[in-house]
Formats: structure tokens, sequence, C-alpha cells
């Protein structure tokens, strides 16, 4: 009992780690998009090239890269992996960029928990349990409160949760889809060249509206962290642990996100939440709690 009590500790520890990380992406990610003119296309491309840039770097000094084998399925893995990375994050900043970082990152991970559980239920053929049903109930009460905070409205808001619920659903089929591990293909690897793909998908595109990016210290530590911290780590912490947890524990885990990106936006870029918005946070706090408690 209690090895299996410890190793569910170290995987839900692993899997919030992962969400607070990746918490600090929206964050990091609109400051560069302002400080360095970018559009939402261009700060995505960014992100993944670089952090797939890092994490390969890592991988080629470490020695991660020797005897690993380009079979034709791990090949379809790191192209299906490219591919819901690149279209989850160009959804994703561009419901940044008509609404918020708030707003964009409840909903978007707000409806991940509820795709996962779903197909899950569909694929299982029975009804979630009642923990895992209260859990999702409180993260739609919290996105519903935050999603109302005043100060927004209008078609924006609209597209924004149209391209939030959309990064959501690539998410969720990320999640759902690169449980079973190929051989030769580890969580590193495929963080690695996952990211790299995504980010190649996404190029032509990004640079059409244009990747200039100013030589500034301020902008190029922007990027790094954004390289480094909520991509590169954030992602190969998350798929390290992907295996053995459960798909809906792993999905109601990244609920830390919105928590820290709320938190942040609030502080660094004084985006006014408001009683609602608050609230908001909280029954996603109480969420992530019972989602732990459920498992």
């Amino acid at each position: 009992m209690s090895v299996s009590v410890d190793a569910r500790t170290r995987s839900s520890v692993t899997l919030l780690l992962a969400g607070f990380m990746w918490g600090t992406g929206g964050l990091s990610g609109s400051l560069l998009a302002t400080r360095g003119d970018l559009t939402p296309i261009s700060v995505a491309t960014y992100r993944l090239l670089l952090g797939g840039a890092v994490v390969v770097l890592f991988l080629a000094l470490s020695g991660g890269l020797r005897g690993m084998v380009w079979t034709k399925a791990a090949v379809r893995r790191i192209a299906l992996a490219g591919g819901l990375l690149g279209s989850f994050q160009a959804a994703y900043f561009a419901a940044v960029g008509l609404t918020s970082v708030g707003i964009a990152t409840m909903v978007t991970i707000g409806s991940v928990p509820v795709f996962v559980t779903a197909v899950t239920a569909i694929r299982a053929r029975r009804l979630p349990g009642r923990m895992t049903l209260l859990s999702i109930a409180l993260a739609l009460g919290g996105l519903a409160l935050r999603s109302a905070t005043p100060g927004q409205g209008g078609w924006r808001l609209v597209g924004g949760v149209v391209f939030a619920l959309l990064a959501g659903a690539g998410f969720a089929t990320l999640t759902l889809t690169l449980r079973r591990p190929v051989e030769g293909l580890d969580y590193q690897r495929t963080t690695a060249f996952g990211l790299l793909t995504g980010g190649v998908l996404l190029l032509p595109v990004a640079l059409f509206l244009g990747m200039a990016l100013p030589v500034r210290i301020d902008v190029l530590a922007i990027a790094l962290y954004f390289a480094i911290v909520p991509t590169g780590l954030g992602y190969a912490v998350y798929f390290r642990v992907l295996g053995a947890a459960h798909p809906v524990i792993a999905a109601l885990a990244t609920l830390l996100e919105p928590l820290t990106a709320t938190i942040l936006s609030a502080v660094v870029l004084r985006e006014s939440l408001g009683v609602q918005g608050w609230c908001g946070a909280a029954l996603l706090a109480a969420g992530l709690l019972v989602g732990y408690l459920r498992t």
C-alpha cells in the first residue's frame, strides 16, 4: 500500500509541477508578443522551435540521442505530437490575442478535463465517478465566473472562447493519444522532436506574419525563459508520467495552470479580476483538490 501511495504522490506532484510551469507560459508568451511586437502565431512558433531546440541540445549533451531508431511508429508518433502541439499553441495564443491571458487559459484548460472525461467514459462504456464529476463541475463553475469578469465582452470574447475550446480539444487529444509508449521513443525524445515538428509546421505562416525579434536583453531573456521552463521542462515533465497516470487525472492536474496564470496576470499584467474572477479561481482550486482526492 505504501508503495502505491508513494507512486501516486510522486505522479501527482510531477503533474502539478507541469501545470505550474505551464501557468507561467501564458504570461511570458504575452510579454514576448507585446515587447517583441509579434503575432500569436509567431509567439507559438518561437515557443515550439526554441523549446524543442533546448531539449534536443540537452539530449545531445547528455547522450540521450544515442541508439535512437527512426522506426515508422516513432516517426508517426512524432508527427502526431508535432501536429497536435502546433495546432494547440496556435489556437491558444490566438485566444490570448482576442481576450486575455487569464480567460484564454481558463477556457482552454477548463475544457480539457471535460473532453478527456467524455472520451474516456465513452471508451469504457461507463459513467464517470462522482468525485470526477464533482471536480469537473467545480472547474466549470470557476470557468464560468472567470469568463464573466467585467470588462470582457463582444465578438472578441466569443472568438477567443472558440479558439480556446479548439486548443482544449487539441490538448485533450494529445493527452489521450500519447499515453501508449512507442519503442525507441521516450518522453524526452517525444518532447524534443514533437516541439520541433510543431514549430516547423507553423513556421511558414509565422514568417509571412513576421518573426523579427528585437535584440534586447529583456526580450531575449523572456524568449529564453519561455523556451526552457513552460515549454521544454513543462512538456517533458508532463509526458514523463502521462503513460502511468489515469487520463482524467492527468487532465485535471492541468487546472493548476489557469490558477497560476490568473494570479500572475493580476499581479504582473494588472488585469482586473474582480470578485467573480477570484471566486472562479477558488472554485478551480477546489476542483484541483477534489481531483487529487479522487485518486
